[in-house]
C-alpha cells in the first residue's frame, strides 16, 4: 500500500457498493485493480467470490500473473466473451441447447450466412455476406431480435436482412452451435429469462471488478449491470477520453452514466501519470478539453518537464507510416 498514490489508495480501500475509478493513461490502473484484490482477501472476502473481467485476453493474462503471486489464491479472471462461454457451458440448457456446443468463428458464420442466403432464394451480391455478418453481430451486441433492427448502409432491404437474421438463428440452433456474438447476446437472454439461474451467478461472484468500461458495448454492459444484481458490488475502472471502439459497438455512455446507472455510486479520478513527462501531457490536455461527453480531469507527471513535441506533417499515411519507422530504426541504432 505504501506503493500507491492517495487517490489510488482511496480506489483500493473501497469495499461495498459501485464505484467508478476514471483513470487516465498510465496512471496505476492496472495496479489499482490488482490492490484491491488483495484489500478485498484480506478483508476475508473468499477468492472464489471474486470476478476480475478484463477486456482483452492480454490484458487477462497480465492480470492473472499479478495475482498469481499471491499465496494460495485463485481469482477468476477472464473477458467477458470467455466468461459467457463459462456461464453458458453450464446453463445453456435452459435456452434449448446442449453444453457441448460448438463455437462458430468467422469463417463458419460466413459460410453459414451464404447457405442461409441461397436456401431462401436470394440473390448474393458482392459483399453482401460480409455486410450482413457485420449487421447481425451489431444486431446482437446490441441486444436486437431480427424484428427489431433495421438495413441502414447496407445493399439489402430491411425485410431481407430480418429474414436472414430469423434463417441463421435457427440454423445455428439446429445445429447446436453459437456465433462469437451469442456469448454475450445468449448469456443476457438466459439471465433476463431464467431469474433462479441469475441469482445463482449473482451469489457465486459478489464482487466485480471490470477494466476499459469505456469500451462496453450494450450486452457488455448487461451482463454485469445483472450479474451485480442487488448487492451492486461492482468496480470499474475505465476513461472516456480512451474511448476508441465504438466502430463495434462500444457504447460510451455505459461509462458516462454510470452514477445513474448504479445507485449511490462513487467516482474517483487517478490523475497522476507515470509514464510521460508534463510536456506531453499537457498538450494531450489541451486537445481533449475540447471533446463534448467527458468526465473533467487534467493529467500531470512528476517525471519532469521533458523534451519539446516535435510535429511532422505527411502527405497520406504510407508516408505518415514510414517517417515513424525510420525514427525508430534511429532511435535503436540500425542500419
Amino acid at each position: 500500500m505504501n506503493t500507491l498514490n492517495p487517490q489510488q489508495e482511496r480506489a483500493v480501500n473501497h469495499v461495498d457498493g459501485p464505484m467508478l475509478v476514471l483513470a487516465g493513461a498510465g496512471s496505476g490502473k492496472t495496479r489499482v485493480v490488482t490492490h484491491r484484490v488483495v484489500n478485498l482477501l484480506k478483508i476475508g472476502v473468499p477468492s472464489s467470490e471474486i470476478f476480475a473481467l478484463p477486456f482483452t485476453n492480454k490484458a487477462a493474462k497480465e492480470m492473472r500473473n499479478r495475482i498469481k503471486g499471491l499465496p494460495d489464491t485463485f481469482i477468476l479472471t477472464s473477458t467477458f466473451h470467455s466468461l459467457g462461454a463459462r456461464i453458458l457451458r453450464e446453463s445453456i440448457h435452459h435456452l434449448g441447447y446442449k453444453s457441448d456446443f460448438t463455437i462458430y468463428d468467422e469463417k463458419d458464420s460466413l459460410d453459414l450466412l451464404k447457405s442461409c442466403v441461397k436456401s431462401l432464394g436470394y440473390k448474393e451480391e458482392k459483399g453482401m455476406i460480409k455486410s450482413l455478418k457485420v449487421a447481425i453481430s451489431n444486431a446482437k451486441n446490441d441486444l436486437l431480435k431480427p424484428s427489431e433492427i433495421g438495413g441502414d448502409n447496407l445493399s439489402v432491404s430491411n425485410e431481407v436482412l430480418k429474414d436472414i437474421y430469423i434463417a441463421y438463428e435457427q440454423k445455428l440452433k439446429e445445429y447446436n452451435a453459437l456465433d462469437f456474438d451469442d456469448l454475450l447476446f445468449l448469456t443476457v437472454k438466459l439471465f433476463r429469462s431464467q431469474n433462479d439461474t441469475l441469482k445463482y451467478y449473482q451469489n457465486r461472484w459478489t464482487f466485480l471488478l471490470i477494466d476499459e468500461y469505456q469500451d462496453t458495448n450494450a450486452a457488455q454492459y448487461y451482463m454485469a449491470k445483472l450479474l451485480a444484481g442487488e448487492r451492486n458490488n461492482i468496480f470499474v475502472v475505465g476513461d472516456p477520453d480512451q474511448s476508441i471502439y465504438s466502430w463495434r459497438g462500444a457504447n460510451i455512455n455505459n461509462i458516462l452514466d454510470f452514477e445513474n446507472d448504479f445507485e449511490n455510486g462513487k467516482i474517483i479520478t487517478l490523475e497522476q501519470n507515470y509514464r510521460s513527462t508534463s510536456t506531453i501531457l499537457e498538450a494531450a490536455n489541451q486537445l481533449i478539453v475540447n471533446n463534448d461527453c467527458r468526465y473533467e480531469k487534467k493529467l500531470w507527471s512528476a517525471l519532469g518537464v521533458g523534451e519539446k513535441i516535435g510535429v511532422y506533417i505527411a502527405n497520406n499515411e504510407k508516408e505518415e507510416a514510414l517517417f515513424v519507422v525510420e525514427k525508430l530504426l534511429k532511435l535503436n541504432k540500425c542500419d
